[in-house]
């Protein structure tokens, strides 16, 4: 096993880096490895490096910065100096913007002098804003991985032929309109990745990339593809999906080695019957094949994309129109003309971010965000979109629509609901001229009227005894009136006043689209509440509370408005809108309602759940769940994770910080951005999932003994918002404490001298990867090939479909010993994909892509021995090989 370099730190006597700058993590550098974009300063950090260890630091080489870093036009002039450099990423998308989307790094360009890196054959440029490739790239004798993706290149250089040894290149969602005729030279590429570009031609010389083994042009604006890629004798996989092919090359089918054919959505008119009697073709979404489309469509196309996941994919519109379902179940309609040119429409679904999905009193979310690109794309007619959402509990309160965001503030649009009668499902329906971000809410049903300076009749259409009268001259010019309207139940008053003795009217809001007050007072007819009339009412213990939604307050403005009655309504004038409320109770403790109304309007009763992973103790869940919530969420749940009970109830305020803080030797990462004095910092919002997952672990030597120990949540400090009697209740020395809960990390396992299944305290379950005909892999021929991977493990894991955040939770947990991190990275993708009968074939693959033909020959040996064993016993026994595969396989090593 490779043995760890000593890692660098710089530190004075006081324990702080030089400079000013805080002391760097022991793990940043190790193994000539620095990874330094998961600091928000990294490039200040690399130059403080290499100024104070300048030898240890031009060493390095794999390197990784972000390209949101300020100070990266000064480090860029620094790189050429890495002589040893190999690997090279320097990738926007470590932040996001207000919207939840990437921001893109501030790379434009790159110093000419960075041609000099001989050594270099990973580079990763992803999230930035290159227009045009640097020349200096050209330059790079070794480069072998070339990732731009997510830039605004337009073009390619006409000698991008030049990197004869590119094995990778991948330049997704940039803008590139044609190809250089000498992409054909790249001779030793097997992957190329062009989806979601402007393509809409290709050279004939793409037919020249002979080793190539998946080709991916989707997203694009195809209308052909040359007949040249029969050529390509090595490929497997070419996806053609979302562009606008009318037919495809019948010499496709005669490729040897194709396994995967995508022409899903695209406008197919005929597709010749060698390509369609190939078994791996997808070629669903397209015309050729669908029932006939509805009269009303008038469609020459019907499109269809559908997608395993709706978190991002595109789909290309033309001028005939298109109708295009995704795998969640949202719809579109294009009508023919409203897009009159061919446009690439983008797609991704978002969790909403509460710091500007701004939802209204008694709003609640139904769907997540669906982010539509361009934006501000204007059409020709109105494209309909069809949003399925969760049904809301209250359907007679409430209404469905769907609000749009234009980049300032979200509107609702005129929306209509449909139910299917063989599920529970709903569907959202709304037209729009343009794209942004869309989500559904249920609202306060809204009842609105345009008043004229004559004056005009409002009235609710949940309780229709509720009236609003605008006389005339109320206003000079026109202006827009909004009425909404909650019932509350008996029950619901009692628990605000404690007391059976409290009525009250439905809740009132009226709202309108000017700022100026009416120049007449507005009349208001309110119903009593239940059990009182105008024979038997006592005028002392009726009042009406004023509710302020910008102050956030409730007051009595009994006294300021004259109330008249009749036998079964409340009548009062005003002349500006806000949150009306008539009660009925005793004189002395309207104070103290006037409070608790905003209260009740603004807590949530909630409990906490602390959950551990089932296959991985140290693992842990965290969740602030709605009380109505907590027994889907633990049911959803208790396949993946176990743990206690959830804690007593707590009542908390929407948008209010809490912590969570474990104890008795357990410890979190204190690093985190999360992390507030060791405790890990959450917002409540009702609507929202408030959940984190950490890994815990035991900070002293357990000796081989399981650890007991608990974690605590605690409130933050009082929200300045909330009223004075539920601050005062919030005071005191356990104002702060709301729950504990137990939690238990394993006992350690033996260490490898003791137990042959484990290995520097790690316990791993036994394996077969693969499958009997071809040979298995076992957990023994793991971890001898864990032996031998060293310091590529990273790029491996990535080649072996892990994604980024794993690879770094990895590293991070499992930072001081990287035998450890080899070892979490191979089970980890082991147990992913035990049950696919190809992951011997990936690995192999993964292994090849990430430079290591030695280990890939030791694994294809492995193999190869364990089909000679399997084919021996077959013969052995006589047995036919369909009866054989479990009972005679002997192809372990």
């Amino acid at each position: 096993m490779q043995k760890m370099a000593e890692p660098l730190v710089l530190r004075d006597e006081c324990g702080e880096g030089t400079s000013g700058t805080p002391a760097l993590p022991g793990s940043c550098l190790a193994d000539n490895r620095l990874n330094l974009d998961v600091y928000p300063d990294g490039c200040c950090r690399f130059l403080q490096l290499l100024k104070e260890q300048q030898g240890e630091v031009l060493q390095v080489e794999f390197l990784r910065l972000s390209s949101n870093d300020g100070l990266l036009d000064t480090t860029l002039g620094s790189l050429p100096h890495l002589k040893h450099l190999k690997s090279l990423v320097l990738k926007g998308g470590h932040a996001r913007d207000e919207f939840g989307s990437y921001q893109h790094g501030s790379l434009t360009s790159l110093p000419p002098d960075f041609g000099n890196l001989g050594c270099l054959t990973h580079l990763d440029l992803s999230f930035n804003r290159l227009s045009i490739l640097p020349s200096c790239i050209l330059h790079l004798p070794s480069l072998r991985v070339l990732l731009v993706s997510h830039n605004s290149l337009v073009t390619l250089p006409e000698d991008f032929g030049r990197l004869s040894k590119l094995t990778f290149f991948s330049a997704m969602k940039n803008q590139l309109k044609h190809l250089p005729q000498s992409i054909g030279e790249l001779s030793m590429l097997q992957d190329l990745d062009l989806s979601e570009n402007a393509l809409e031609l290709l050279p004939e010389e793409v037919g020249n990339l002979h080793n190539c083994t998946e080709l991916d042009l989707s997203g694009n604006r195809l209308l052909s593809i040359p007949d040249s890629l029969a050529n390509l004798k090595s490929l497997r996989r070419l996806h053609l999906h979302s562009n606008l092919l009318v037919t495809v090359p019948a010499s496709l089918a005669s490729l040897p080695n194709l396994s995967r054919l995508d022409l899903q959505n695209n406008c197919l008119r005929a597709i010749p019957a060698e390509i369609q009697s190939l078994p791996f073709v997808h070629v669903r979404g397209n015309p050729l094949g669908e029932s006939e489309p509805s009269p009303q469509a008038g469609l020459n196309s019907l499109h269809k994309v559908i997608n395993s996941c709706i978190s991002s994919g595109s789909f290309t519109v033309t001028s005939e129109g298109c109708r295009v379902v995704l795998a969640c179940g949202i719809h579109f309609y294009f009508p023919p003309g409203a897009a009159p040119d061919p446009l690439l429409i983008h797609f991704r679904s978002l969790t909403p971010d509460p710091q500007w999905v701004k939802l209204r009193h008694h709003d609640v979310l139904l769907s997540r965000v669906l982010e539509l690109q361009p934006h501000g794309v204007q059409f020709q007619q109105e494209v309909q979109i069809w949003m399925p959402y969760i049904s809301p509990q209250t359907p007679h309160q409430h209404e469905v629509v769907v609000r749009t965001f234009s980049g300032q503030s979200w509107n609702d649009l005129k929306t209509r609901v449909k139910g299917k009668r063989k599920s529970k499902k709903c569907v959202a329906h709304c037209c729009v001229l343009h794209f942004s971000w869309f989500l559904v809410v249920s609202r306060l049903v809204q009842n609105e009227c345009k008043v004229p300076a004559e004056g005009t009749l409002l009235f609710s259409s949940v309780d229709p005894n509720i009236k609003v009268i605008f006389p005339p001259g109320v206003t000079k010019g026109p202006r827009s009136v909004k009425l909404q309207v909650l019932p509350v139940s008996a029950e619901e008053i009692q628990e605000i006043t404690a007391s059976a003795g409290c009525r009250a009217s439905p809740l009132l809001c009226l709202s309108q689209d000017s700022t100026v007050d009416f120049l007449k007072p507005v009349r208001i007819q309110l119903p009593l509440p239940p059990g009182v009339t105008g024979l038997n009412l006592d005028r002392s213990r009726l009042h009406i509370l004023h509710g302020d939604q910008e102050g956030q307050t409730w007051n009595d403005i009994t006294s300021e408005v004259v109330l008249e009655f009749t036998h079964l309504y409340a009548v009062f004038e005003v002349t500006h809108f806000s949150w009306y409320w008539l009660w009925y109770t005793t004189k002395t403790y309207i104070g103290g309602i006037a409070k608790k109304v905003y209260e009740r309007l603004r807590l949530y009763q909630v409990n906490f759940i602390a959950l551990q992973r089932k296959r991985d103790p140290e693992q842990v869940l965290l969740q602030c769940v709605p009380k109505h919530k907590v027994d889907p969420v633990l049911k959803k749940l208790q396949d993946r994770y176990q743990g206690p009970e959830p804690s007593d109830m707590v009542e908390m305020f929407e948008g209010e910080q809490f912590f969570a803080a474990f104890e008795r030797g357990i410890s979190i990462d204190m690093d985190r951005p999360d992390c507030v004095d060791g405790r890990l910092s959450f917002i409540f919002y009702s609507h929202l999932k408030n959940m984190k997952e950490i890994y815990v672990t035991s900070p002293v030597d357990r000796k081989g003994q399981a650890v007991k120990g608990q974690v605590s949540f605690y409130r933050g400090a009082v929200p300045d918002s909330i009223p004075e009697d539920a601050s005062r209740r919030r005071k005191g020395p356990d104002s702060l404490w709301l729950a504990t809960l137990p939690i238990k990390l394993p006992q350690l396992k033996p260490r490898w001298d003791e137990n042959p299944s484990t290995l520097y305290g790690f316990s791993f379950p036994p394996l077969n990867l693969g499958n009997a005909e071809t040979g298995y892999l076992t957990q023994a021929n793991l971890l001898s090939i864990a032996r031998r991977v060293g310091a590529d493990w990273q790029s491996i894991g990535l080649n072996l479909g892990l994604t980024y955040q794993q690879i770094e939770r990895i590293g991070y947990n499992n930072r001081e010993d990287l035998n450890k991190q080899i070892l979490d990275m191979l089970f980890s993708w082991a147990q992913q994909n035990s049950e696919d009968p190809d992951c011997v074939s990936k690995l192999i693959t993964a292994m090849k892509e990430s430079g290591r033909q030695d280990i890939a020959d030791e694994v294809e040996a492995i193999i190869e021995l364990g089909r000679q064993k399997y084919s021996e016993s077959i013969r052995r026994v006589g047995l036919e090989q369909e009866s054989s595969t479990e009972d005679s396989a002997i192809a372990m090593v």
